[in-house]
């Protein structure tokens, strides 16, 4: 049974775009570059009118 060339392509994206994912994931790195922001988006959401009534 051989498999057509694309499908090798399709694997090769798929195994390479999971290597990617759990990396991110493994080394908690969209939390490390969201910190950087951390900053930036507290002065942001902090000008954000609040409207909490108990």
């Amino acid at each position: 049974m051989q498999i057509p060339k694309f499908a090798w392509k399709l694997l090769g994206v798929g195994a390479g775009a999971f290597a990617v994912t759990f990396t991110i994931y493994f080394f908690n790195l969209d939390m490390k570059l969201l910190s950087a922001f951390e900053p930036i988006l507290l002065r942001h959401y902090d000008r954000i009118p609040r409207d909490q009534h108990l």
